[in-house]
């Protein structure tokens, strides 16, 4: 007894150490503060009841929320990716060192991964990798595959879902950033805004132009869902109020106090 209650304070005080970018809940009643309510957004998605015997993977892991999901739901075998240092994202090009280094000291993603992944007994296997650089040679093939609110922070998203497409046997399940008012706007037409202001954030797409990724990408939409909101969590940050214009302003304060608009997608490699 004793034991146990000295490894539930340690799963806490790591928890506590450093900030999160998902809420997971972990043994011991222990969920992180993270910084979106991942919990609420897995209710809103047609995420697989049943992963028994397949080989899954998650792109863009951060703390592993999916991918324990996916574990805890049957898969055989997970594998996690993601790129740790920021100083390998695909930032634009006008973006400050600076900048990069407090985004490595602020999102210590692979700790929070390494947290979970020890007090969960997890047999998930985490690899450092771009989305760019999957391929079926080095990695094999999955039955399933999901990518969350990861397009909109690459420089290339068709070349990503073409790589994702060549180790994809299954079915996709992605989800990502929408932009509200360039949906409302144009709600026939694929319209995109380019960001790359500086941080990660290259895209700001309206519904057409998400789902049109798709099909150039080689992949077949199966289904797709209407815009919904991804809540924040409690350690959600407002970003200060003197930083870029005032739609983007306003942008941060909604996000921060409501939510962030998403939309997902089912898809499968195209025959």
């Amino acid at each position: 007894m004793h034991s146990d209650v000295q490894t539930e304070l340690s799963v806490a005080d790591r928890v506590a150490s450093i900030g999160w970018y998902q809420s997971l809940r972990l043994p011991g009643g222990i969920r992180t503060p993270g910084s979106f309510d991942t919990e609420d957004e897995l209710r809103r998605l047609p995420f697989p009841s049943s992963l028994n015997g397949r080989r899954c993977l998650d792109v863009g892991t951060a703390e592993g929320f999916w991918a324990f999901e996916m574990e805890r739901r049957g898969a055989s075998e997970v594998v996690a990716v993601d790129v740790s240092n920021a100083a390998n994202w695909d930032w634009p090009g006008n973006a400050d060192p600076a900048r990069r280094h407090r985004y490595d000291r602020e999102r210590p993603r692979l700790d929070g991964f390494q947290i979970a992944h020890d007090a969960l007994r997890s047999n998930v296997q985490r690899l450092d990798i771009s989305i760019y650089d999957l391929s079926p040679e080095s990695f094999g093939e999955f039955d399933f595959i999901f990518v969350g609110s990861l397009l909109l922070h690459l420089r290339d998203p068709v070349r990503a879902l073409s790589a994702v497409a060549g180790v994809l046997r299954g079915e996709l399940l992605s989800v990502d950033a929408l932009s509200p008012p360039l949906t409302v706007m144009h709600p026939l037409q694929p319209v995109a805004r380019l960001e790359a202001h500086g941080y990660p954030m290259w895209w700001a797409m309206n519904l057409q132009a998400y789902r049109r990724l798709f099909d150039v990408a080689g992949l077949e939409m199966l289904a797709g869902g209407w815009p919904f909101v991804v809540k924040p969590g409690p350690a959600h940050v407002i970003a200060p109020g003197n930083q870029g214009s005032l739609y983007r302003r306003l942008r941060h304060v909604v996000a921060g106090r409501v939510g962030t608009v998403h939309s997902w997608v089912r898809a499968r490699r195209q025959a």
